[in-house]
């Protein structure tokens, strides 16, 4: 998929709409707490690839459904064809669900994370992926790879937790596998805040039309510093924001935002 178009794109394997600037992903397996496929992982990764290059789509809510985040790799269509590969196959599966979690990363649009009742495993690690996280009550968050008998270096959680929540805690949930309750996620950083079940996707989309009416280019700069700034000094990453903001200071959005201060009105922001 190299290019997208964001009002025809028609998913297989999770469901998809698109409205006023807004992607909208829900996993589509209530019935099981919503399982990622072999096919619903490529699916997702190739649309978060395509999204780099799509100017309409500024922002993105991954929503719950039926009560459930996701419950991770599905143990019929997943972990059971897994103990029969060989090495080069299994390679292929962890670089692959590694590129998801890439491609999340690398494409400009924000992300949040509505995150409602089960979000383990490999659904674990795509509200982690995620820049922004809202949580229920209900959220029952795990890296649950220790207890199937795997590391828990999967997917970059090794990278990524310790930088959210602190290296002893991201420490203590990848070696126990144990369940991260929604009041520890927010007291630690993971979640930026709860709200009942019945307001989370009315939530989600507020703040979701809040960045949508943004500078969207200027957005997808700033999530691109705060993933790049991770392996630079302090005099690198000056310099960088120094550059990064110049380029900023050349789009139409920032001449829009000085003429409607100067005539005391709102800023409307293109992304141009």
């Amino acid at each position: 998929m190299d290019r997208m178009d964001p009002v025809s794109f028609s998913p297989r394997h999770f469901r998809w709409t698109f409205d006023a600037g807004i992607g909208r992903i829900a996993l589509d397996g209530p019935e099981r707490k919503n399982p990622l496929t072999f096919e619903s992982y490529a699916e997702l990764r190739d649309l978060f690839r395509a999204l780099v290059y799509e100017r309409q789509v500024r922002v993105i809510v991954f929503a719950s459904s039926g009560g459930n985040f996701c419950s991770g790799g599905d143990v019929h269509d997943i972990i059971a064809p897994l103990t029969k590969m060989g090495m080069p196959e299994l390679l292929n599966f962890t670089r692959m669900t590694g590129d998801l979690v890439k491609a999340m990363r690398h494409c400009p649009q924000p992300i949040i994370a509505a995150v409602d009742g089960v979000s383990v495993g490999a659904g674990a690690i795509v509200a982690m992926a995620s820049d922004i996280r809202y949580a229920t009550p209900e959220a029952k968050t795990a890296f649950l790879f220790n207890r199937v008998g795997l590391a828990g270096c999967d997917m970059g959680a090794c990278a990524m937790l310790p930088r959210i929540i602190g290296q002893g805690r991201a420490s203590e949930l990848l070696f126990f596998g144990r369940t991260m309750s929604a009041e520890e996620g927010k007291a630690w950083g993971y979640f930026n805040e709860i709200v009942a079940a019945d307001q989370l996707d009315n939530h989600a989309t507020e703040a979701a039309r809040k960045l949508a009416a943004g500078p969207s280019f200027a957005n997808g700069i700033t999530k691109n510093q705060l993933n790049m700034e991770w392996d630079m000094s302090l005099d690198t990453a000056i310099e960088a924001e120094a550059q990064a903001q110049a380029i900023c200071m050349q789009t139409k959005d920032f001449e829009r935002a000085y003429k409607a201060f100067v005539a005391k009105e709102k800023p409307v922001f293109e992304g141009d």
